[in-house]
């Protein structure tokens, strides 16, 4: 007897329909098509203990499994539930009529009880995009694929359970949310906020100007100066994610598995922090079977990179392609993926390895042309792609014990946000500019149009900092930004003023 079921495969971030046929025939052993990986051939021993433990059996004739189409490869355990259904269906141990009406996920256990799978989210759209009436999956999945209306997402807990649905002798009420609401009632629920910071006015005012224009930012500081404490702030003070920006960035973490338990729609932006010995693969994402890396996992949020020079070269210059075209493309023999990396970068770094140089009270005991050759482990071309070089400098005493109170991250975000509908507006003609970060060179010239004091300004100082071609571009877009802050439809010489003293690291001579 034939039996037909339907899952699904993940691919990057989207997921295709797998029909899986389950026929039981004269002759003995189990026999698979359609290209699967090693965990879904070993699925028939997971697939016999767990029926055997609620009284059903594994036939003892010849059981064949495709899995179409045939030329797209199939990895995982999550078929274990539809080929298990089909596997008893085709033996006639069920009848299970509405099988094929619904798409089934999930990973057996020995004792039939149903593990949590990957990729929920994109599933549950593709189920609802191909017409099926639900989605049958593990329980602790159902909140994520909930998000998705118009689906019936049956949560089961064993395949006994499925079993009762398919069977009807289980009533089973589909699972509903209210995505908007949920959306609306965590949007700003951040853990991390600008009012624990006290002190380093000019940094907080260095990230507003960041986060209103998009701009990367780098901070250079000696140890303890509090580099990585605002850079985890950084995100609270972006606007809030939109409806589709959340379900895209929720798409990403779902196919990591980065969701957690029980988990639904992500409603803040991603921060991620990843730690320097990791590997370029890790960062931008592949893998034998490509998954997202580090800088997709960042997508609609912010990526901090906690000692710069640390980070091996390699790493670092594998990002400089997706930094531009803001989405990464794996490539493979016989598959080509692309990732979402629409990601703001913040970076921090000591000035010198001994971590002083500059410093206003130690002094650095590093060995001349130390300093020089520690910052060249950051290429130029990478630097290019930084917007705003901001000097900390170590918090006083007296500003660490003042009792005024810092403002929150919901006053400044509330500036930044009225910054960016400002240039929502400026750029709606355009299509893959959304911010004055995104600004090509031919834009810059038109966007940000500066009086000949401003040009007189400009030309001072980049004569007498030395200050390198590349910055050119890079302090108009941030006066842009800075002007936007200040609701000034003209670029006027404080903000020229202010947006050239963020381009440290491109003064002539700074580090000796």
């Amino acid at each position: 007897m034939l039996s037909k079921s339907f899952g699904s495969a993940v691919h990057g971030v989207d997921a295709t329909q797998i029909d899986i046929e389950v026929n039981v025939l004269q002759g003995t052993g189990v026999w698979m098509s359609g290209l699967p990986d090693n965990a879904v051939k070993e699925s028939t021993h997971r697939i016999e203990s767990a029926i055997k433990h609620f009284g059903y059996y594994f036939p003892r004739q010849k059981v064949v499994v495709n899995m179409a189409p045939a030329d797209v490869r199939k990895e995982g355990s999550a078929y274990d539930l539809p080929i298990g259904l089909s596997v008893l269906q085709a033996s006639g141990q069920i009848t299970a009529e509405p099988l094929s009406k619904y798409i089934i996920m999930g990973e057996l256990a020995l004792d039939g009880i149903l593990r949590p799978i990957k990729g929920v989210l994109p599933i549950a759209i593709e189920a609802r995009k191909q017409g099926f009436k639900g989605f049958v999956l593990p329980k602790e999945n159902a909140n994520e694929a909930a998000i998705v209306n118009d689906l019936d997402i049956i949560a089961v807990e064993t395949i006994r359970e499925a079993i009762q649905f398919f069977e009807g002798e289980k009533e089973i009420v589909p699972l509903e949310m209210d995505t908007r609401d949920i959306f609306m009632s965590q949007l700003n629920d951040y853990d991390a906020d600008f009012k624990d910071v006290q002190g380093q006015e000019n940094i907080k005012r260095a990230l507003e100007i960041s986060a209103a224009g998009g701009h990367n930012a780098i901070m250079i500081g000696p140890p303890g100066a509090g580099k990585t404490m605002l850079a985890k702030r950084l995100s609270s003070i972006l606007p809030p994610l939109s409806l589709h920006e959340a379900l895209e960035t929720t798409k990403i973490h779902s196919v990591a598995g980065r969701l957690g338990k029980d988990a639904s729609l992500m409603t803040t932006r991603p921060y991620r922090s990843p730690h320097h010995t990791i590997s370029d693969v890790a960062l931008v994402g592949g893998g034998g079977y490509p998954s997202p890396g580090e800088i997709s996992l960042a997508h609609n949020g912010v990526l901090f990179l906690d000692e710069l020079p640390e980070f091996k070269r390699t790493v670092l210059e594998v990002m400089r392609q997706p930094m531009e075209e803001r989405r990464v493309t794996i490539s493979r023999a016989k598959i080509s993926l692309d990732f979402p990396a629409n990601f703001m970068l913040v970076a921090s770094m000591n000035p010198c390895p001994c971590g002083y140089y500059n410093h206003p009270e130690k002094e650095c005991v590093c060995a001349p042309g130390v300093v020089q050759k520690y910052l060249n482990k950051v290429s130029g071309p990478l630097l290019d792609r930084i917007d705003l070089h901001v000097e900390v400098t170590p918090v006083s005493f007296d500003e660490m014990t003042a009792q005024r109170k810092a403002e929150t991250s919901e006053q400044i975000r509330e500036r930044v946000i009225k910054a960016r509908e400002v240039q929502i507006e400026r750029f709606k003609d355009h299509k893959n500019v959304h911010s004055n970060a995104m600004m090509p060179s031919q834009m810059v010239k038109k966007v940000c149009e500066i009086n000949t004091a401003g040009k007189a300004l400009l030309k001072s100082a980049m004569e007498k900092l030395g200050l390198s071609a590349r910055a050119y571009d890079r302090i108009l877009k941030v006066s842009r930004t800075i002007a936007d802050l200040s609701n000034s439809e003209e670029i006027k010489i404080e903000h020229l003023a202010e947006a050239i003293q963020y381009r440290s690291l491109d003064r002539e001579g700074w580090a000796g």
